[in-house]
């Protein structure tokens, strides 16, 4: 499955910088849907574009998805980790520092 939709999500994400996180609910929302983060979900796991960096979404909590440990597990978190998104003891990243917010669409 992919179309416009798909499209608009990864045009979103490609725009979260190195160092930020956004959230599924927070992609849905600024593509104008938003009630559909799950359908945000399923849009990055079908991904196979590496211009779009998936991994730099995660959930409402700021939990990491084993879909994105493509190399093995803990790839998700590796990658954040590396472009210094700080990760908070329960292994969720620490959003009050993180979460990007866009000046404009």
């Amino acid at each position: 499955m992919s179309g416009p939709v798909f499209a608009a999500f990864y045009a979103i994400v490609r725009r979260i910088p190195a160092g930020k996180v956004a959230t599924y609910g927070q992609i849905a929302r600024m593509a104008g849907m938003p009630r559909c983060a799950r359908t945000v979900g399923y849009a990055l796991a079908d991904c196979r574009d590496p211009a779009v960096p998936c991994h730099r979404v995660v959930d409402r909590f700021g939990g990491t998805k084993a879909v994105f440990d493509t190399l093995s597990p803990g790839t998700q978190r590796a990658l954040l980790e590396a472009e210094g998104v700080p990760f908070r003891p329960d292994g969720t990243v620490d959003l009050a520092q993180c979460q990007w917010a866009p000046e404009a669409l």
